[in-house]
């Protein structure tokens, strides 16, 4: 299980070099993710993806929930408005919460990629102002030796807390 540790950081200097330490500290390049103001030159730093940058994981979640509930209400009043239908009410029951879930992800992805990241709404003022946000993404037990690592090396950097888990998947 991985915990995504949130650092402000003022520069891209200061944030190359808490790169520089994760990377130190066997912190895999994909685990890090920074999110700076559009148009600041990241360079060579691991730049936040559209699924850090969106809220596409979420609204997926979001929507095979509602399209998986709608399509169970549609099978139901598809069984009682069809004659007898009450033979093979179990397969148009799965079918149409499943059609109904695969649909719902799937308008809950597009929505969810134009939306930006729930999240990180409390960090956007800092990145409007030209600070830039690292997301680390470590290990369970050690959050607080990378946030300790982080406070001691770069005192300007500031760990903003942590998310409670990431999924282990990519």
């Amino acid at each position: 299980m991985l915990r995504r540790i949130y650092c402000l950081v003022p520069d891209v200097e200061v944030a190359r070099r808490v790169v520089d330490d994760m990377l130190l500290a066997r912190i895999d390049e994909k685990h890090i993710h920074v999110l700076a103001k559009r148009g600041t030159p990241l360079e060579d730093l691991p730049e936040a993806t559209m699924r850090q940058k969106s809220d596409f994981i979420p609204a997926i979640e979001r929507g095979v929930a509602q399209g998986g509930v709608a399509g169970l209400l549609a099978g139901l009043v598809g069984i009682a408005l069809t004659p007898g239908a009450v033979v093979i009410a179990g397969g148009i029951i799965l079918a149409s919460s499943l059609a109904g879930a695969g649909i719902g992800a799937w308008v809950g992805g597009m929505i969810g990629l134009n939306v930006g990241n729930t999240r990180l709404r409390r960090f956007e003022q800092a990145i409007d102002q030209g600070e830039l946000l690292l997301m680390v993404d470590v290990p369970l037990a050690r959050v607080d030796d990378i946030s300790e690592r982080i406070r001691q090396h770069h005192p300007t950097a500031q760990v903003e807390g942590t998310e409670p888990t990431i999924p282990a998947f990519p």
